[in-house]
């Protein structure tokens, strides 16, 4: 599973040359814009009324093409935006939970950054804690933002859970849970621990003893079977951490010429770099392989990949993302056949969740 739709793009507004924005980049003065999931600095610019040359200058961006979700950008004011609602600023108080940042709150809000720290007399990194009460003041607060919370559907997290697994699920996307459940979307999840979701299909479906379904496929009981005996082994076995996990992919993409960003962002979307991650369609630890993937990956790789061994399992995900990469224009389409196989998608173009699959590893690999 590979990577990310192309953005979205912004409606069209009225044109405003380049050298009118550059003499006077804003005649009303200057607001506040949080960005939000599937944003692009030239869509933003465009809602604005302004270049992407103005944006970059005032808020002293190197890489137009690289912004965070929940960061905070200075646009011109227009007669359309404004930095408040009417009425005045809205206000709420928020009680810290586990997992909680100080980024995550103000995204969950949708105020600035620095509009939290100022209200709380706190700085960028300054610790917060379960149960601390934290003000946020700004433009969508209070009861707002929480009845949209409420709204969502509080989905508990399993064995073998990522976001992005959660996310395909509901049909929404890493960053909608992150925001809506107040924590990073880089979060490591625990068994146990509730989020809110906001996606189309509702609540989960309970899984059986032996789960055979996901994504809405239900799956043969063989399938389902050989995926609990796996399950079961990789529970047993010594398997490494996170972050010597990391370092195998890392090092694992280097040596087979493939983006370390990437592989690891796939890596994130699919199991949470857990080697012990088994879905039921039997797809097998970091990179959620199946073993009929796992047989053309051992003939690329030229050896027999043992796919219940952590850097066998990274290899085989590795040589096949050089070997789409090599077979697709774009690393989107790369991603896409990751996901749901080059056969399916040159066929068929991406499906819709295909597109959220995507659109959820580009997103992870500019945190990588």
């Amino acid at each position: 599973m590979v990577i990310s739709a192309p953005p979205a793009v912004a409606p069209p507004v009225a044109h405003v040359p380049a050298s009118v924005a550059a003499a006077n980049p804003a005649p009303h003065g200057w607001a506040t814009y949080t960005v939000r999931d599937g944003d692009t600095l030239i869509g933003i610019a465009t809602r604005f009324r302004t270049t992407v040359g103005v944006l970059a200058a005032r808020n002293d961006i190197r890489s137009p093409h690289h912004i965070m979700t929940g960061s905070t950008l200075s646009v011109p004011r227009t007669s359309a935006a404004r930095s408040t609602p009417r009425g005045g600023t809205a206000s709420a108080v928020h009680v810290v939970r586990s997992g909680d940042t100080l980024i995550g709150i103000a995204a969950k809000y949708r105020v600035p950054l620095s509009s939290v720290l100022k209200a709380n007399h706190l700085r960028a990194g300054a610790f917060i804690y379960p149960g601390q009460k934290v003000r946020v003041r700004g433009a969508a607060a209070s009861a707002t933002a929480a009845r949209s919370a409420a709204k969502g559907t509080h989905y508990t997290v399993r064995p073998g859970d990522t976001l992005g697994i959660i996310a395909i699920r509901h049909r929404t996307s890493v960053a909608a849970i992150a925001r809506a459940s107040g924590i990073s979307t880089r979060s490591l999840l625990q068994v146990g621990q509730k989020l809110t979701v906001r996606g189309r299909t509702g609540k989960a479906s309970t899984r059986a003893s032996v789960p055979d379904t996901f994504n809405g496929v239900k799956y043969p009981r063989t399938v389902a079977e050989a995926a609990a005996r796996n399950r079961a082994t990789l529970a047993r076995r010594s398997v490494p951490s996170r972050s010597e996990t990391r370092a195998m992919i890392i090092r694992t993409a280097h040596r087979h010429g493939v983006d370390p960003r990437l592989a690891l962002a796939i890596a994130y979307q699919e199991s949470g770099w857990s080697q012990r991650a088994v879905s039921p369609a039997n797809a097998v630890g970091v990179m959620q392989v199946i073993p009929e993937a796992g047989r053309w990956a051992s003939q690329l790789a030229g050896r027999r990949l043992d796919l219940l061994r952590t850097q066998d399992n990274i290899t085989a995900g590795v040589v096949m993302l050089r070997a789409l990469g090599r077979s697709t224009h774009r690393t989107e389409d790369a991603v896409g056949a990751y996901y749901q196989g080059l056969g399916a998608l040159q066929k068929h173009g991406m499906y819709s969740d295909t597109k959220l699959y995507v659109r959820n590893v580009m997103h992870l690999r500019t945190t990588m």
